[in-house]
Formats: C-alpha cells, structure tokens, sequence
C-alpha cells in the first residue's frame, strides 16, 4: 500500500467525531463547538472546543489537513534532508482539563506527514516521496493514585506490545521540563519518524493507539470526577497547569509547529488550561500529596511493576 493522506485524514475526522461524543457524555452537559476552515490549496482545520462543563472543565479536540510548500523549522529540524520540500500533513490532538482536581488532565496526538520527492537530488531513492506518523498519549495527573498509574500504562502496554518500553521510554524523555528537572506528568505512548513495516502497518499502529485512548482514560476519569475537594487541592490544581502551560508554550513541538505553519493562533493555543497559577517558591509540605507527586515527576517509574490494575 502505498502512502496516501486519504484514509489517514477519514480516519482521524472519524476520530474526532467519536472522541468529542464521548467527552460530551462523560461531561453530562457542555457540548463542543464546532467549525469548519477550509484552508489554502484544499486543507481542512475542524476545531472542537468544549468549556465550562459541569465535570470538565475545558477540552479541545482539534483535526487539521495542512498544504504547504515548505515544511516550518519546528518539523525539518530534526530531518534537515526534508526542509524547503513541500508537503500535505494530517493531525488529530486532544486535550482534557477536568473540574475535579483528582481527575488528571490528559493528552492525545497522532499526526502524518507527506512530503514531495526532492526532484533536484542527483540518485533516486532521494527523489521518493517521504512520510511518517508519529504521537500517542500521555498524563497529567495532580495527584496520585496508584490504581490509576497501573491501569494507564496497562493500556500502553496493550496497545504497543512488545515496543511499549521504547515507546514509554521516548514520552517520558519528551514531556519533560527541562528547566525543572521535572516530568509533566506520568507518561505514557510517544513515537516519532514512525514508517515500522511500512504504511498499511503503520497506519495500523496509529489507528491502535488513537483507538486505546478512550479506554484507558475513562476508568480513570469516572473514578475520581465526582471526589469531594476543596481549596487547597484546587489552589494545588492550578500550579500544576501551570507546569502544563509552560511545557506547551516552551517546549513542545507541536505548539511550535502551530504558529510556524500560519495556523490559527486561538486553535494552536486551545490545548493551554482556562486558569492556571505560578507561586512564587512554592513548597508543598513534606509528607504531603502534593510533595508525593513532585517526588514521583522527578525520575520515570515503572508503574507495571506495581500490580494489575481493576479498571
């Protein structure tokens, strides 16, 4: 099969549909909204933007179908070779902010990229065409509760199979604060430059992790939404968006990509919290929750080794 952006763009729009559905029945009463860009030589943006829910409290799940004649920095600077070529690139991303401070954020990406032969090159494997996926998943949580740490990486591990410890190993290594020394969250799924066994494959592994994400997360959300809290786990919330807010604006490479390729900056910027905060020094108490999870984010954990989960 050769590489084609069709069924990889039907595939992630039907993705997008059957994630904003769930949210909104897990959510109980905001609904998304809903538009449709067209953009320049035939591309598509469809943000879906859900806010002020009853139990979530912002969500985003954004598709885009982008045309370009030059790929941006932020995805050639890995793979100088490509830069200057045009391309097509299909993404899906999702974003979950819940009300509840007990249930974690969470994060979803799939993307692929289609770039044009270099005609100029002087041998012809150069003159192919170039692609590859990459994504896959990760969370944030405020607090920890093992139960849920187990069932999350349960699902990775489903999911990926016998690659889940390069793959967990690469998202831990990427959602990273470098200026912190501290993890975003607990981790999860992350691939790059993935062409594994070529395109039908690779689509395949692709459509398998877009496909585990619903069940990984809604256990785990549905178990801590509804938990009583109050200021303090509230007040704890907002720092930890903060982290959240300074991982995507100063370090990740999607938001990178976002502003580079001229998207539109309300729909790069969708995936950012509604509130968050930044103390000034701020120490959790020693023993405390809070103290717990800032423990936990500084050095990756194998959280299989800690028992099967029941969710």
């Amino acid at each position: 099969m050769n590489p084609d952006i069709r069924p990889v763009r039907a595939y992630f729009m039907a993705l997008q549909e059957e994630l904003c559905e769930a949210l909104e029945a897990m959510d109980g009463a905001a609904a998304f909204s809903r538009e449709e860009l067209p953009g320049p030589d035939g591309g598509l943006a469809r943000p879906r933007v859900l806010q002020d829910g009853r139990r979530i409290e912002k969500a985003a799940v954004q598709f885009t179908h982008s045309i370009g004649r030059s790929l941006p920095a932020a995805a050639s600077e890995r793979n100088p070779r490509l830069a200057g070529r045009s391309f097509q690139a299909a993404a899906i991303s999702l974003i979950i902010h819940p009300c509840n401070p007990y249930a974690p954020a969470a994060h979803l990406n799939l993307r692929f990229f289609l770039v044009a032969p270099n005609l100029a090159a002087p041998n012809g494997a150069a003159q192919q065409p170039s692609w590859h996926f990459g994504g896959g998943f990760d969370l944030s949580p405020c607090y920890l509760f093992e139960q849920d740490c187990v069932h999350w990486h349960r699902a990775a591990q489903r999911t990926a199979g016998p690659r889940y410890a390069a793959l967990k190993a690469a998202c831990d290594q990427y959602f990273r604060l470098p200026h912190r020394d501290e993890g975003r969250g607990i981790g999860g799924l992350f691939f790059d430059d993935w062409t594994e066994d070529g395109f039908a494959a690779s689509l395949a592994f692709a459509q398998a992790v877009g496909n585990a994400f619903l069940p990984a997360y809604r256990p785990i959300f549905e178990r801590r939404a509804n938990l009583p809290y109050g200021n303090r786990e509230r007040q704890w919330q907002l720092l930890r968006r903060g982290r959240y807010a300074e991982f995507n604006l100063a370090v990740d490479r999607g938001t990178q990509y976002g502003m580079q390729s001229g998207r539109r900056t309300e729909s790069v910027l969708a995936s950012l919290p509604p509130l968050a905060a930044w103390r000034y020094g701020h120490q959790p108490e020693n023993g405390a929750a809070e103290a717990e999870l800032l423990s936990c984010l500084k050095r990756p954990k194998n959280w299989l080794s800690l028992g099967n989960d029941d969710g």
